[in-house]
């Protein structure tokens, strides 16, 4: 089993990706609103305070203010069919502003049904 991360920017297509994954028996994912660091650091200081946030100024997209943290426990087999469905929806993810995905393996799990698997 792994532990499966996406961080998703553009969060107009959660709705998509959520729907999709519990289409392919992806099921039980957790949501957050999320906002990241580069965003927050130019909320509080000023250019003069950290210069390079001029720089992460013009990366940042001031429409998305906040976007969301998408996470559930799969199976191994289930973690190529999610990028899938993710990339389906948003596009390539080594394009930017279209989110990142990681996964880390799980030794331990208790209290998830399996639905026969």
């Amino acid at each position: 089993m792994r532990l499966f991360f996406y961080v998703l920017n553009k969060t107009e297509k959660l709705d998509t990706i959520l729907t999709e994954f519990a289409h392919n028996g992806i099921s039980g994912a957790t949501v957050l609103e999320s906002m990241g660091m580069a965003r927050i650091l130019s909320h509080k200081h000023d250019e003069d305070e950290l210069p390079f946030l001029g720089s992460l100024r013009k990366l940042l997209y001031p429409e998305r203010e906040k976007g969301n943290l998408i996470f559930a426990i799969i199976h191994d087999e289930q973690l190529k069919e999610a990028v899938n469905i993710i990339e389906k929806t948003v596009g390539d993810l080594n394009i930017k502003d279209n989110g990142i995905v990681f996964s880390l393996p799980i030794d331990y799990v208790k209290g998830i049904i399996d639905n026969g698997k």
